[in-house]
């Protein structure tokens, strides 16, 4: 497995967000993680990016524990997080916001191709290089948030609900967007609302209810499973 968590929990003060939740992630496909409002999602995946602590358990990445180091060390090992609303800098160039994803690389040359890339794989941040980021669309923002990820040059990508408040036209094109750097070989961990997008993406999904792994398995099971579909899929 690319990246292992083993009973994780985590406390927000005396309150448990997440308790004994064990997940993993195999090297080059799509796990998904659903659940309602509160369920523990976003929690899992900043304890995966190094952005909360946890209270017990273990995670490792690659073989290695990675548990208790902070968010740049866990990004230097090859973990991205695109977070929930972007978080884009808003006063910032396009370009600008997409070069700190690279913050952390010393390879000059390397950085200038990847950058180039972002640049073909979302002609609209070409476009608008030059334009400041608070000025551009919520899809063009959520692009940039994930171009600024990739800068990172990661093996992993943690996506905290890509698809919020955007359009149907623009969430297919996010949609598009993550089949394909999975296709070119790079994991993704995707924590979404939107259950029917998550599950026709991912190879392998789990389901968090008040902070605990309530179901797992293959995402097309999950898809046909009753609970799911009345709790999640409103069929």
């Amino acid at each position: 497995m690319l990246l292992e968590m083993k009973n994780i929990a985590v406390n927000y003060g005396k309150i448990n967000a997440i308790r004994n939740i064990s997940i993993a992630v195999p090297e080059g496909k799509i796990v998904t993680i659903i659940g309602g409002n509160g369920a523990g999602k976003t929690t899992t995946l900043r304890a995966m990016s190094g952005m909360l602590p946890i209270t017990t358990g273990e995670i490792t990445f690659d073989g290695k524990r990675i548990d208790g180091q902070p968010a740049n060390k866990v990004v230097a090992h090859g973990i991205a997080h695109v977070p929930e609303g972007r978080r884009i800098f808003p006063g910032m160039t396009v370009e600008e916001n997409l070069r700190t994803g690279a913050f952390l690389r010393r390879d000059k040359d390397a950085v200038e191709n990847d950058l180039e890339d972002v640049f073909r794989r979302f002609p609209r941040l070409r476009e608008r290089r030059t334009q400041r980021a608070q000025t551009m669309s919520g899809g063009e923002q959520q692009m940039l948030a994930i171009g600024r990820a990739l800068m990172s040059k990661p093996r992993l990508l943690l996506m905290d609900e890509p698809s919020m408040g955007l359009a149907p036209v623009i969430v297919e094109e996010i949609a598009q967007i993550i089949e394909e750097i999975n296709a070119n070989g790079l994991s993704v961990v995707l924590v979404e609302q939107n259950a029917e997008l998550a599950l026709e993406l991912a190879d392998y999904a789990y389901v968090l209810e008040t902070g605990n792994a309530a179901l797992e398995g293959p995402a097309h099971e999950l898809h046909d499973n009753e609970h799911v579909r009345a709790a999640y899929l409103g069929v």
